[in-house]
């Protein structure tokens, strides 16, 4: 008896309808179990300035040496959607003309509180 034989093909079976035998064919895995995870975030990528290193949510180290309030510092968006305070980034940009996480052209897209 040769090896062909003795393994039955699939679609050789008897008694079965053909879209069973199709479906055994092209079946590969069964899934048995799913998990999944959702996530979510703010708009913001980062919540810290990367120039100065204070939270986006408090004055920069500018503000903080001239006594200024929050209301006078502002958080600046690039279009490369990373954000710092206005003064942090005006700063940087004397200097630089990118960003200074990913280093693409620097374009503001929105100056706000």
């Amino acid at each position: 008896m040769t090896q062909s034989e003795r393994t039955p093909r699939l679609d050789s079976l008897e008694g079965e309808p053909d879209q069973e035998q199709e479906k055994k064919r092209t079946q590969r895995f069964e899934v048995r179990r799913w998990n999944s995870v959702g996530l979510w975030s703010w708009d913001l990528q980062v919540d810290t300035c990367a120039i100065c290193r204070n939270h986006l949510m408090e004055v920069c180290i500018e503000c903080q040496a001239a006594g200024s309030s929050i209301d006078n510092c502002k958080i600046a968006w690039g279009t490369c959607n990373h954000a710092f305070h206005q003064h942090c980034v005006d700063r940087w940009l004397k200097t630089k003309k990118a960003c200074p996480l990913c280093y693409s052209d620097w374009e503001t897209q929105k100056v706000d509180r």
